[in-house]
């Protein structure tokens, strides 16, 4: 008589498809759907643009909560990198040279390819009423009249300003300032739900936007859309090789290929889960596998989670670029660096949660072009489509970041390095088997991506075992 084996042992769980898939296929259809009554029926794809708007117009609604929440929260996290020393100052310079480097080049692809050029989606113009006039009215206008005034308002630098004050007044009070701190993460939470809630909408903004381009346009906007998709695949794909690879090179002597083949499984679940921060838990216990020390990886790679979004960044400049030169208004030079230095900052918060990426893209257009924002609705039907190679890079540059700031502070094992990577030291990957990033850790997930409790932080960073250290993982995020 066989023995009855409890409920589960000796059985495979099956897999269940997580929502966000169901929201991925929604908008591929919607995205289809919408090129097919342009093409078929330009009259009625350019009467369906309102649907497109009103997505917009949500969007626009959580700027400025996600931004103030996400930039407090960032402050705290560099506040907690900074009370490492040497790791934690040299892992944040790293990334803010990085991530700046990731929006230049951004900005470059985009003035070289002109993605959008010639599309000239009607109803737009640029209007240069109620600008600042002079240098001191600009800096003069980021005052609010008062400290909770930019939380209701329009202008994204007043919320940037009072953000900045406040997470630095949080900051200044020490462990007093803990309740505050926990507060606001709390706020974020509510935002973030908030948001993803609005995302739901997406698929309708998404077949409301891209019908009324083609409708407009033709097979032109089509083309164009793939313009901007294949030239940023592209420069992500030079940026990891050329730049991170000679970056990894010069600094620790690995090759980037070897790197890369060494987490392969976690890039086939960031690919099925278009999320960078599903793969958080994996990354830190191989990173500790590969031979970097403990401390390194448990302030690296929470932190590079929140402040090193390298993809992320080159998706917001060149978008930024494909909405203005569609909309038939480019943008000038001036205008591109001040957009660069605002996206430079505003970027750290858009690690949270699927959606804030187009939170923060369309901050920093409401903030230099108003009137590109309604533009973020064309983006809206293909950014699903950009964000594998967004959360690919973004994995792939913390990765190399481990490893970078690991043989900076001579913190790594370079013998067990070369081995590891040759396959005669292999992961265990039997110490990764659920809950390690799977749904459940999801659903317990930390919002701002830098403040994972348990081994991911500094303070928790030498408490893991085995090479498989428990923490959660960010909330996922297609960024």
């Amino acid at each position: 008589m066989a023995a009855t084996q409890p409920p589960g042992v000796g059985t495979t769980p099956r897999r269940r498809l997580d929502k966000s898939h169901y929201l991925y296929i929604a908008v591929i259809v919607a995205v289809v759907a919408g090129v097919i009554v342009g093409l078929a029926s330009p009259e009625t794809g350019v009467a369906l643009k309102p649907l497109g708007t009103g997505f917009v117009a949500l969007i626009k609604m959580m700027i400025s909560p996600v931004i103030f929440c996400t930039i407090v929260l960032g402050i705290g996290s560099i506040a907690k990198a900074a009370t490492v020393g040497r790791v934690g100052g040299l892992a944040l310079l790293y990334f803010i040279v990085m991530s700046t480097f990731a929006l230049f080049i951004g900005l470059v692809v985009g003035n070289v390819l002109h993605p959008g050029e010639g599309l000239s989606v009607a109803g737009v113009s640029y209007e240069a009423e109620g600008e600042a006039s002079s240098t001191v009215d600009f800096l003069l206008g980021i005052i609010p009249t008062t400290l909770v005034s930019p939380l209701s308002g329009e202008s994204v630098l007043q919320t940037l300003f009072v953000a900045l004050l406040v997470g630095f007044g949080i900051q200044q009070l020490g462990t007093r300032g803990k309740p505050a701190l926990e507060a606001v993460r709390l706020i974020q939470s509510i935002v973030f739900r908030v948001l993803t809630m609005i995302l739901w909408v997406a698929p309708v903004g998404a077949f409301g936007a891209i019908a009324a381009v083609v409708g407009e346009t033709g097979w032109g906007a089509v083309v164009q859309l793939g313009i901007l998709m294949a030239g940023f695949y592209v420069t992500c794909i030079l940026f990891i090789v050329v730049v991170l690879g000679t970056v990894l090179r010069l600094a620790s002597g690995v090759n980037i290929f070897s790197l890369m083949k060494y987490l392969a499984r976690e890039y086939l679940l960031i690919v099925s889960t278009s999320s960078s921060e599903a793969a958080l838990p994996r990354l830190i216990a191989k990173m500790e596998h590969l031979g970097v020390s403990k401390p390194v990886v448990g302030i690296t790679v929470p932190t590079g989670y929140s402040f090193n979004l390298d993809g992320t960044a080159i998706y917001l400049t060149m978008a930024s670029l494909f909405i203005a030169s569609a909309l038939g208004t480019p943008m000038s030079i001036p205008e591109q660096i001040g957009m660069l230095a605002f996206m430079i900052i505003a970027s750290k918060g858009a690690a949270g949660v699927t959606g804030a990426g187009l939170a923060t893209l369309a901050g920093g257009l409401q903030t230099y072009r108003p009137d590109l924002v309604d533009g973020v609705g064309i983006i809206v039907g293909i950014d699903r489509f950009m964000s594998e190679a967004r959360a690919v890079t973004n994995f792939t540059g913390n990765a190399v970041a481990t490893v970078v700031i690991g043989t900076w502070t001579k913190e790594i094992d370079r013998e067990r390095v070369g081995q590891v990577l040759a396959g005669t030291i292999p992961f265990d990957e039997t110490a990764m088997d659920d809950p390690h990033g799977g749904p459940a850790d999801a659903e317990n997930s930390v919002p701002d991506g830098g403040d994972a409790p348990a081994n991911g932080t500094p303070e928790g960073a030498a408490a893991g075992q085995n090479g498989s250290p428990r923490t959660k993982a960010a909330e996922p995020t297609a960024v």
